[in-house]
């Protein structure tokens, strides 16, 4: 874990930035996909969204949920995903909805920088890593 400083602009740059956005998202797709058939099946997406931990918690206090309440939740969750509601997620399924995440997030955050404390290897790690990647390669780029 870590302590990242970030406002919007950096969320939403990171998201934007094809790339980059995809060098990350990529892999992680690819970590999911445990039978290596190229999509992502409720079986093989939900373990990401518990290890996230989103659901059974708000502002970090457990909240109970029947089996078949979280059960709901996640294939919801999951039926977002599929938007060609095929049953499984393809790479552009995946890629489409964690932009539309990072986004959501990008909106919450505003302007205004804030400290955040993120798993290492987030994408919001990641959203800050490329910035500081741009203002590097931009200030070097003008010498």
């Amino acid at each position: 874990m870590g302590v990242i400083v970030l406002d919007g602009s950096t969320v939403r740059d990171f998201a934007m930035d094809e790339e980059a956005f995809n060098k990350v998202v990529d892999p992680q797709f690819r970590e999911l996909d445990i039978n290596h058939d190229g999509v992502l099946s409720k079986a093989e997406i939900r373990p990401a969204f518990e290890r996230l931990n989103l659901i059974e918690t708000q502002f970090g206090v457990p909240v109970h949920k029947t089996p078949d309440e979280l059960n709901a939740i996640y294939g919801s969750v999951f039926d977002s995903f599929d938007a060609d509601k095929n049953g499984n997620v393809d790479l552009a399924e995946f890629r489409e909805q964690m932009r539309l995440i990072l986004l959501a997030i990008a909106d919450g955050l505003g302007q205004a920088p804030v400290s955040v404390v993120v798993e290492d290897d987030s994408l919001l790690q990641d959203a800050v890593e490329h910035e500081q990647n741009a203002l590097t390669y931009g200030l070097q780029s003008k010498s």
